[in-house]
């Protein structure tokens, strides 16, 4: 995909909901940023989410309350939550609600429309295009993401660089692709069927189970 990407950025209204209502809207949304080395504009096409619900779901990292590496999950709705996991990726979230409530929608996977040389450049090992954002940590590596943009205000700015979420125009499916999620342990929520996906879209990270 190619081809310069304009829309509106999504308001804080949007993601001040129960993220398993915000995750299927993302679908299609556009994650825009610039990179911080080039000044490139990064813009890829959101084809696959998860959604995480506080409290209520033993898969999310706020399930156990607030922690220092968690404490951007309890902040406003509409914020950027980077964590670090395995020892080695980053994974970035969009925060949601409603209100306090600590939902974020992990960004799995995306289809890249812009600033794909930036991309391959992050993704060398990638053997195709489809594959430079096809997984959340091959997303972040994608944008030059990590624990540098955790708090960033997907709706009024970033703390470094613009990173943003944008509609323009592209309606998410009428009937997305719904699974249980992916590496969620056995009785920590992998039973939750709060994954979504383009269907058919080949940037998805990959089949459901």
């Amino acid at each position: 995909m190619t081809g310069r990407a304009r829309g509106t950025t999504l308001p804080r209204s949007f993601y001040d909901r129960d993220a398993r209502e915000v995750a299927p809207e993302l679908l299609n949304k556009l994650l825009v940023s610039v990179d911080g080395e080039t000044g490139a504009r990064l813009v890829a096409r959101l084809v696959e989410v998860e959604a995480y619900a506080g409290a209520d779901d033993a898969g999310s990292h706020a399930y156990r309350g607030r922690t220092q590496r968690n404490a951007t999950m309890f902040g406003r709705p509409g914020s950027l939550y980077v964590y670090f996991t395995y020892g080695m990726h980053w994974c970035a979230n969009a925060v949601c609600g409603p209100g306090a409530v600590p939902h974020a929608v992990l960004l799995r996977a995306a289809a890249p429309v812009e600033g794909l040389d930036a991309m391959r450049a992050r993704r060398p090992k990638a053997r195709r295009d489809t594959e430079l954002c096809a997984g959340p940590a091959r997303l972040t590596a994608a944008f030059g993401l990590d624990g540098r943009a955790d708090g960033t205000d997907l709706v009024r700015g970033p703390v470094r660089g613009p990173v943003r979420i944008v509609d323009d125009g592209v309606d998410p499916p009428e009937r997305p692709g719904v699974s249980v999620r992916i590496g969620i342990s056995s009785g920590r929520g992998d039973e939750h069927p709060w994954r979504y996906y383009v269907t058919g879209d080949p940037h998805v990270s990959r089949s459901p189970r």
